[in-house]
């Protein structure tokens, strides 16, 4: 099954090795690594602030599923890492701006650390390409 890695310049170079998304099988899956709130220059976007960093995952989830030829319409599941399930509300919230179709199948969990301690979301997603 040929798979291809994508990298867009306008998301922050991955912290450790994997890919921002991959591309595999005669489907077109798409398997969008991790994304947290780092902007495209490195920085980390809302720290301490829940529906700041939703959007700019949300934002990066965008740019990447983009990237690969499709648009948020296509990511068909979202696995979602926070660090204080007393956010889900919010989470989804901004989810639901930029969700508008047929929501995704989705996993939510708190998880008790993040790579920075700065994060507090973390979203990976699968989509799926005509």
């Amino acid at each position: 099954m040929p798979k291809n890695g994508i990298v867009s310049p306008d998301l922050g170079v991955p912290l450790g090795h994997f890919a921002q998304a991959t591309v595999a099988g005669p489907g077109r899956l798409v398997f969008i690594s991790g994304m947290t709130a780092r902007n495209a220059k490195g920085g980390i976007t809302g720290v301490g602030d829940i529906t700041a960093q939703t959007h700019q995952v949300c934002q990066n989830l965008k740019v990447a599923i983009e990237a690969t030829g499709g648009t948020l319409d296509d990511i068909a599941r979202v696995d979602v890492y926070v660090r204080n399930m007393a956010d889900f509300e919010a989470v989804h919230a901004v989810r639901r701006q930029y969700f508008t179709g047929v929501a995704p199948a989705s996993t939510m969990v708190q998880v008790s650390d993040f790579v920075k301690k700065e994060y507090l979301i973390e979203i990976n997603a699968i989509g799926v390409l005509a």
